[in-house]
């Protein structure tokens, strides 16, 4: 990697970590409003998901871009042997997954850390997921790259990300409540319209599930498939790391 490209990754990561700290205390609120509550669906799907492909026993899962723990704790209610740890960079947001932990007195381990330069050693996780955060980093290879590490040979990763709709008369209608009604409304609610503007122009620059799924097959994850969710405003990639 070159100084300059280094530099540029460097300021976005600056830039959506304090974007992220100016919401987090709304950010739960908001997900389950302007989502109709399918963000919660899409998680526990996730987890089913994961949860078949992993070995039998306990396992070792990191939550990566766990932001307020919520993907975290529905991985440790699915997968009843499960340690999982999660990881962020906003540390507003992991204050809020700490309380929410407390609360339903949930043991996750929490640790502050750059999803480009994840702070754990090479092949030492069972399983790795990711929702919602990848479409964030200032490289989404660089991130695929970073999961694959730390993965054990034959351990699996689930990405959970807003993609592209399929459904071509839902998918204008989308669009619109995406670009226009979603950035006004939670303005509105978070007190930060520009965070809300960001969320459709980062899906729009994100690839699509096609394009997202031979990415990781690029990096050397086998196994890849997809499952589009609901009409493919969401979708659930899975891989492996090779044994």
């Amino acid at each position: 990697m070159s100084d300059e490209s280094g530099e540029l990754e460097q300021q976005h990561a600056s830039r959506v970590r304090e974007m992220f700290a100016t919401i987090a205390s709304r950010y739960d609120l908001l997900n389950h409003l302007l989502s109709g509550r399918m963000d919660a669906r899409w998680r526990r799907l996730t987890a089913r998901k994961l949860r078949a492909r992993l070995p039998p026993g306990p396992v070792q899962i990191l939550d990566v871009a766990c932001g307020t723990g919520d993907l975290s704790l529905t991985l440790l209610e699915t997968i009843g042997t499960a340690k999982v740890v999660g990881t962020d960079f906003c540390r507003p947001m992991l204050n809020v997954a700490a309380r929410k932990l407390a609360d339903r007195q949930s043991a996750i381990p929490l640790t502050e850390g750059d999803a480009m330069r994840l702070p754990f050693l090479e092949r030492s996780f069972d399983g790795v997921t990711i929702a919602f955060g990848l479409r964030n980093l200032a490289n989404a290879e660089g991130g695929l790259l970073e999961i694959f590490k730390v993965l054990k040979p034959g351990g699996s990763v689930a990405v959970l990300e807003f993609s592209k709709p399929v459904v071509p008369g839902f998918s204008f209608l989308f669009d619109v409540y995406f670009t226009k009604v979603l950035p006004l409304l939670g303005g509105l609610i978070s007190g930060s319209r520009s965070a809300y503007q960001y969320l459709p122009d980062s899906v729009a620059r994100f690839p699509d599930q096609t394009e997202l799924a031979n990415l990781m097959q690029r990096i050397g994850f086998a196994d890849v498939h997809y499952q589009n969710l609901t009409g493919g405003i969401a979708a659930l990639h899975l891989g492996k790391r090779p044994q």
